[in-house]
């Protein structure tokens, strides 16, 4: 919109609506740019977290049980927006949505504007904003406010995304693939804006929260995805949604006045077994082997998880490095992890021209949400 108030024309011609098959025109398979990631400045080690519970819950019966399990999550750190002062203190959920909006209006622009460098567009090239969260609540959804004050057309479309966890990046990257096989040549731009955090319930004493407390951390992270097929990453070929049946309340929210408290069931870490078959299924139906890709883009909720992906596809722990990396340097977060595990398989500098891929995020459902692509250098 002009300083007027009328509609600003875009500065380029709009997509068409007929869609396009991939297997037909393989050069303009829509290509997920290398992700920006940005985390916040307060840090919080191992160390201290272990040191908080302790202190903190010292006479809970089962605190041993849950510093053990904050220990083996294998994470050395986690960034946050708030001091760890201010993270501990609870001012109430209105003040915690204060501060998620104060802060998303703070850091999601600098993610962004790296995003768009990294695929080489600007903002008025983006014709679909999709942002996923699930730390915080705005309506309406935050991409109204960046079309407002980030360059963006008034004609972009906004796709938000708030209740699929840690699935929701994963989620995005795929419902990006499909707007763009829809409208060739269109660009879509995912925001994947976690607090982790500010979800922090100081009265709530089961050790699945307890676990949460030291396992999530903070982030914001952005990628384009091209739909002109130009761009370095991954060029996505096939996606797929996968859901175990009569797992709804595994992974969940109970919304209580306090806010979210997050719900995790014991049965979790076991859910490899049955979605690392889907992953096989789905890489199957597009002809390729899910146990011998070139690199792995994976959700690592924890370290479990990883292990047992690597056990049921019986590939080398090894080549879940990246998503461990994550998990180390950032602790689990949330819907930006497949976002910032793609980052880092990018600066490795070490996958080549046409290297086959598989993305895979898993969240509350259970849900797994997968991609299938191949590398380019651009």
């Amino acid at each position: 919109m002009t300083t007027n108030g009328q509609l600003a024309p875009s500065h380029h011609s709009r997509p068409g609506t007929q869609p396009v098959h991939a297997a037909e025109a393989p050069h303009t398979r829509p290509v997920l740019c290398v992700p920006a990631v940005e985390v916040p400045e307060h840090v919080i080690t191992i160390e201290e977290s272990l040191d908080l519970a302790a202190r903190l819950h010292h006479g809970h019966e089962d605190i041993q049980l849950a510093l053990r399990l904050i220990k083996n999550t294998g994470v050395r750190k986690r960034h946050l927006v708030q001091t760890i002062e201010a993270t501990l203190d609870h001012p109430g959920l209105e003040e915690r949505n204060l501060v998620y909006v104060r802060e998303a209006k703070r850091r999601v622009p600098p993610a962004v504007t790296a995003a768009l460098a990294n695929a080489g567009v600007c903002a008025r090239e983006i014709d679909a904003i999709i942002f996923v969260s699930c730390t915080g609540f705005t309506m309406p959804a935050l991409t109204a406010w960046m079309i407002n004050t980030m360059g963006f057309r008034t004609d972009t479309r906004q796709m938000p995304i708030a209740q699929m966890g840690c699935a929701g990046g994963a989620s995005a990257i795929n419902r990006a693939h499909d707007f763009c096989l829809a409208h060739p040549g269109a660009n879509a731009l995912i925001v994947a804006c976690e607090f982790c955090s500010l979800c922090y319930q100081p009265d709530d004493l089961t050790v699945g929260n307890l676990l949460s407390n030291g396992l999530f951390g903070d982030a914001v992270a952005a990628a384009v995805v091209r739909g002109d097929g130009h761009g370095r990453g991954m060029r996505l070929e096939s996606n797929a949604t996968r859901l175990i049946p009569d797992t709804e309340e595994w992974i969940s929210y109970a919304l209580k006045p306090t806010g979210f408290h997050f719900l995790l069931d014991r049965r979790v870490p076991h859910t490899m077994q049955d979605l690392a078959p889907a992953l096989v299924q789905v890489s199957a139906e597009h002809g390729w082997d899910a146990t011998e890709l070139d690199f792995y883009v994976i959700h690592a909720g924890g370290p479990r998880i990883l292990d047992d992906l690597s056990r049921h596809l019986n590939v080398k722990p090894a080549i879940f490095e990246r998503s461990r990396d994550t998990l180390t340097d950032y602790g689990n977060i949330a819907s930006a992890v497949v976002l910032d595990t793609l980052r880092r398989t990018a600066e490795t500098g070490l996958i080549p021209e046409g290297a086959h891929g598989l993305l895979a995020g898993f969240g509350p459902g259970i849900t797994a949400e997968i991609a299938l692509g191949t590398w380019t250098n651009g």
